[in-house]
Order: structure tokens, then sequence, then C-alpha cells
């Protein structure tokens, strides 16, 4: 009888299922892995068990998405590698090639320039550059930027590249579906003209442009897909059309394609991901060994139990189940506000709680589905003392936020000639900088019949808000400005682009109802000496242990001991939009996602009164809160305000 092969004793640090998957090295292979389930270490361990049994570094391809992601698996395997005898001397033929997708995309066509049509040492726009690139195109069209945003042109370019289509794919696709498809044509036809002759490609270019020479040339195809005989590819739940042909075209020849993923933690449709790339990989390759991931070693079984019951309703996955041996852990703690600053103050306090209890300040997070709901937490957490880093913008730095005080400061402060500049460039009316500076030192007279038209159209719109604002309360001024200046039509115009900016200004009239008690001469300069202050005087934003705020989408990949989840209400979590319509499915994979940031404990707010652009809104709670089981929650009880707080009533009455 034949003794039973040893395992290698180099991958004693997986667990049976990771070991299995490290193992399966030939024929297409899919991991589905849960959150936290050790997918990176899989991946690496996998590659270095290829090595060990003498496949070539050089023969090994790794693909992720960001940067940070590319730079952790080359670390741990290069860590592998060293650490281990043969596979150091193994590493001696190289190193196996990981890279994001646009980077691989920038590689291939460096290397193949001459076939690509571009010169060797071409240029790549930036989003801004690309957009000024857009805005040039149009301008040598004639096609006026205030009614066709140039931002949300080339954001429809963007995703017409992302699903492999080029201006007369687009056009036929579009055809009879799209208003805006007639005039994004004849614009991305002349943006090509303009990126050919600055030599340059532009982001999605990389990717466009790659897989557009692996299809059409079967010489360079096959060059292609003879240098790699093992492709690896992270987060394949996130892929879009175009990172699905490269990673296919890749493989084609030895199929031997292990993707890593979990459809339950798609949530960039927006961007183009499609979840059928996952979903139908067996459909794909018939071939495939799946092997299941659900070990977590991040979170409590508590937690665990929450994100599984709320996922478990998604028709749209592979059915999996987390756990773990970490212990239950305690309890999910729940707050049921009266309202957003009742809700915002309870999580300052909390947070305080917990780093004055020994918890690092940056091992606590706010997550919120918005990113206008941090403003009323950023004010609680100032009160507090409670030292906060916003990942992204904060809220009075904000574009848009920034755009909308400038026009309330020039229309009741005539000196301040900084926000007269910026006011009238936002939204753009046809202000050039000649016209512009004239009107700032009054030789207006001089101009033009036209540049004096605009400037006086201008300067009529600021003393309509002026008038407003000296006999109105503070947020009907802010409301009315938004709509006077152009700025919300302007925003509206963007489309679902626009949808986050949209809410942020509109959030700022429902600052300024705290504002309306104050009589409406001093009202307006508070509030804009608040906004100053606020961002310009808080060293806590550069504080190195802060507590972190951030939307869900931004926390993707990262961990922390204590997550807090505010706005949790119909409408805001699961997000209803501004007309447009929603994957509820996806929704749900977001909470999931913020569900399992958490290491140790879970803290979920609603409020039942929020103020959303400048109206008090009653509101109910989020029905995702009805799928986790009373028995994994501790109600904090009623609110000083007397509203029934917490999840538990709520399971009563859903």
């Amino acid at each position: 009888m034949s003794q039973p092969i040893p395992e290698p004793s180099y991958l004693g640090d997986l667990n049976d299922r990771q070991r299995e998957a490290a193992q399966a090295t030939e024929g297409p292979l899919l991991i589905l892995a849960g959150a936290g389930a050790g997918k990176t270490k899989t991946l690496t361990y996998r590659i270095l068990h290829l090595i060990r049994k003498g496949v070539s570094p050089r023969a090994i391809l790794a693909i992720t998405f960001t940067n940070k992601a590319a730079r952790e698996m080359r670390d741990r395997v290069h860590a592998l590698l060293s650490a281990d005898p043969a596979g150091s001397l193994a590493a001696r033929d190289g190193l196996p090639f990981v890279s994001t997708f646009h980077s691989l995309g920038v590689h291939l066509i460096r290397e193949e320039f001459a076939a690509a049509g571009v010169s060797k040492r071409f240029t790549i726009l930036d989003r801004s550059e690309s957009k000024s690139a857009v805005r040039g195109a149009m301008a040598d069209l004639g096609y006026d930027p205030k009614a066709h945003d140039p931002a949300k042109i080339l954001a429809a370019i963007s995703r017409a590249k992302g699903d492999m289509l080029n201006p007369d794919s687009y056009a036929e696709a579009e055809r009879g579906k799209s208003r805006l498809a007639p005039v994004v044509v004849p614009i991305w036809r002349r943006y090509e003209e303009i990126l050919v002759k600055q030599k340059a490609l532009d982001f999605d270019d990389l990717l466009f442009r790659a897989v557009h020479l692996l299809e059409k040339d079967s010489e360079l195809r096959a060059r292609w897909q003879s240098r790699w005989q093992y492709v690896h590819v992270d987060e394949y739940q996130d892929t879009n059309e175009v990172q699905y042909r490269l990673t296919k075209i890749l493989a084609a020849k030895h199929r031997n394609l292990a993707v890593v993923g979990d459809a339950d933690q798609n949530i960039y449709s927006w961007r183009g991901a499609t979840i059928k790339n996952i979903l139908h990989f067996e459909r794909d390759y018939p071939e495939v060994k799946m092997v299941l991931l659900e070990q977590n070693y991040r979170s409590t079984q508590t937690i665990l139990a929450a994100a599984n019951a709320v996922i478990c309703k998604n028709e749209n996955r592979h059915d999996k189940r987390l756990f773990t041996e970490n212990g239950a852990g305690e309890k999910i703690v729940s707050y049921g506000a009266g309202d957003e600053a009742d809700e915002a103050r309870w999580i300052a306090e909390s947070c305080a709680e917990l780093v004055a209890a020994g918890t690092p300040a940056s091992e606590i997070a706010v997550l919120y589905r918005a990113n206008f709901l941090s403003r009323a937490i950023e004010e609680a957490m100032l009160r507090q003392g409670v030292a906060y880093r916003v990942l992204g913008t904060r809220f009075f730095e904000r574009r848009e936020v920034k755009d909308l005080l400038s026009w309330i400061s020039a229309a009741v402060s005539p000196d301040d000639l900084a926000s007269f500049r910026r006011a009238s460039a936002s939204p753009a009316r046809g202000i050039g900088k000649v016209t512009l500076l004239a009107a700032l030192e009054g030789r207006e007279a001089a101009l033009a019949a036209g540049g004096r038209q605009k400037i006086a159209d201008f300067r009529h719109a600021l003393e309509e808000i002026a008038a407003v604002a000296a006999r109105g309360r503070t947020s009907e001024t802010v409301k009315f400005a938004l709509s006077r200046s152009g700025l919300e039509a302007s925003i509206k115009a963007e489309g679902p682009e626009g949808e986050e900016r949209l809410e942020n200004v509109r959030e700022l009239v429902s600052l300024a109802t705290k504002y309306d008690s104050v009589p409406p001469e001093e009202a307006l300069q508070k509030l804009l000496d608040d906004a100053a202050l606020a961002s310009d005087a808080d060293e806590l934003e550069s504080a190195p242990d802060g507590v972190r705020l951030m939307t869900v989408h931004a926390s993707k990949g990262l961990e922390f001991d204590r997550v807090f989840v505010a706005g949790l209400e119909q409408g805001l979590f699961p997000h209803e939009g501004f007309g447009e319509a929603r994957d509820g499915e996806e929704e749900r994979r977001l909470f999931y996602v913020a569900l399992t940031r958490a290491r140790r404990r879970l803290y979920l707010s609603h409020a039942a009164v929020r103020t959303v652009f400048g109206s008090r809104q009653v509101s109910l709670p989020s029905e995702f809160l009805g799928d986790i089981a009373p028995e994994l929650v501790e109600d904090t009880g009623a609110t000083d305000s007397g509203v029934s707080s917490g999840i538990k009533s709520y399971f009563i009455d859903f």
C-alpha cells in the first residue's frame, strides 16, 4: 500500500483550505475568499509553492487593482522567497511579475509601442489633464461647456473604453438609448486627435490599447501568452470588461488561471465592475477547481453572524458562511438617535471613551454611506476634543461646498474679491480672465457689449442673493444661492457622477438651519467664519493617531478594532439616490463590507429625524438592521429626546 505524499512543510502556516488552493497549481482555479480569510497570504504561498516545484519566477504573473495591494503582495512574495533556501535560489532567476492592471498595460504598450502606433516615450494623462483635453475638444467643435459638462463627457468616454467600445461601437450601442451619445461621439473623436498630437494616452487607454493589440495581432498575442505560464488575479469580482478580456487572453494558452475574489464584496458597478465575471467563471472554465476560504481571521463570531445574516439574502452569489476561532466577542452596540446631532454626539463621546480606555484612535473607524454625513460627525469630534482624520476631503474643503460659500460671501461682502473671482467661474458662465480683471478693477465700461452683459448678469445674481440674505433666514439664503447661482442645475446635469456633490451642497443648506435663530446680519457671517475656521485651523486633520472617518467604499480592504456605521436609515443606507435606479443587492453587499471591517466590535446608529436639504424629515431605520438577530445586539436604550432607540425595538415592528 502506497504511503500518502507528505505535505510540504513550508505550507504549514496555512489552514486546510488555503493549503488546498496553494497546491492546486494546474488548470483554472477559483478561490472564493470571504472577508478576512487570508486571500493575499494564500496567493503568495501559492506562488512560493510553484517556485519550489521548479517553475521559473519569470513565468508567474500576479495582478491586482491598487499600487498598495501590488506592493504588499510583492513584498510578501519577496520575503517568502528570501526566507526559504530553495525559494531564494529560485529567485536568482528573477521575481514574479506583480503589478496592477494599469501598470501591466503600460508595460505591454511600451514594449510593443511600434505595433501600438505610439511613441515609446508616450505620456500618460491624469484625470484633470484628460478633462482639459476634453474641454479643448469641445472648444474646437463649438460645444458650450455650460450646456455639456466636460467631466460628464469624460466619464462617458471612460466607461465606454472600460467596456471595450470605440466611438463607432459606442454610438451603435447607445443608439436610441442616450441623448448624450450624439454629443459624446464627435467630442471623443476630436479628443483622440488631441491625444495623438500630444503623444499621450489617457488612463483608460492603458488597458483598452493593450487588449486591442492582443486581440488583433496573433503573433504578438502568442508572444505574450507564452511569457507567463501561471496567471493570478486578485479581487476578481471588481474586474470590468477590458480587465476580463486581458486576463482571459493572457491565460488562454496554458489555462493556469487562478482568480481570488468574493461576489459578496462587489461594490463598484458604478465604475464598470461586473459581478458576472466571477459568477460565470465556471462557465468560462468548465474544468475549474473551486476552493472556499470561509475561516475568518479578523473578526469575532458575533460580527460574522451579523454579516452572514445580512448577505445571505442576496441571490447573485456563491453560498458560503464565514466562521472564526476568535470567539463570540462583544455584542453589537446599537443606538437610535433623536437626530443627526444626537447621533454625532453619541459617536464622538463613544470614541472619546474608547480612547480613554486604551483603544488607539487609529484603530477606530466611523463609516458612512455618503460623504455629506461626515459634517455633523466632524463637528462633534471637535467639540469632544477627539483627534480624527478624514479619508478623502473634509466637508468644508470640498470644491462644491467652497463654490457655494464663495457665492454667498461675494454677495454679502463686496470687498471679497477672491470669492467674487471663484463665484464668477462656478459654474462657468463665459467670463474670461480679461473680462474678470476689468470687472475687478472697475473698468467694465471699456469692455465689449458681450463682456459687459456677462458681468452685469453675474452682479445681478449676487444682488438677488444679497437681498434674500438681508431679510430671510440663513438656510433660505443658502438654498436660494444654490439655485440662483446655477450650481444646483450644473451639478444635477452631471447625472450619477454628480450625485455625491449634490448631496454635499444640500447638506450645507441643512447646516445653515443652525444659524436661523441668529439675526440675519450676523448669521451668514458666522456661518462663513465657522466654515473658514473648520477648514483652516484644525491640526487634528494631520494627527497621526486620529479616529478614521470615511465612506464605506473607501474602507474596502481596511480593518479596525472598533467600527461605527452611521446613518443607517432607509434612503441613506440602503441609498435611494436622486431618482436613479439602485441595485439593492449591491447596497446589501456594501453593508456587508462595512460590517466586516471590524475586528472586535461594531457600533450601528440611525436617527429618527434628519435634516436633509434644510427640511426635517422623519426617517425609518435601515431594513438591513432587521436582518441581525436581536441576541447579537446590545441596545443602548432611549435617547434623551425620548425616541425609541436601537435595533431591538425595530425588530418588533419591521
